[in-house]
């Protein structure tokens, strides 16, 4: 039994073992940062209401904040669609 521990079989299990328990652990890590970065984006209305008070506060223009508005428009009326195919 002990000259099994010894070759170069077990060395081999035991490195690819290793490396596929890295990769395990690489690939948890990665799908729960893009997780987090998903959360993170805003919405377009969520990004218009944001322009909106900055507009307010006098941090846009009024032509800043119209070409913004404009932008966003389109984004804004995807989102609604979607939102009612969901329900």
């Amino acid at each position: 039994m002990v000259e099994l521990l010894e070759g170069p079989w077990y060395l081999a299990i035991i490195l690819f073992t290793a490396v596929v328990a890295l990769v395990a652990v690489g690939a948890y890590a990665v799908s729960k940062w893009r997780d987090a970065i998903d959360d993170d984006t805003n919405t377009a209305s969520e990004l218009l209401t944001n322009f909106r008070e900055m507009h307010s506060r006098g941090h846009l223009t009024d032509e800043e904040f119209r070409t913004i508005k404009a932008r966003l428009s389109y984004e804004i009326q995807e989102e609604i669609k979607s939102s009612d195919n969901e329900d």
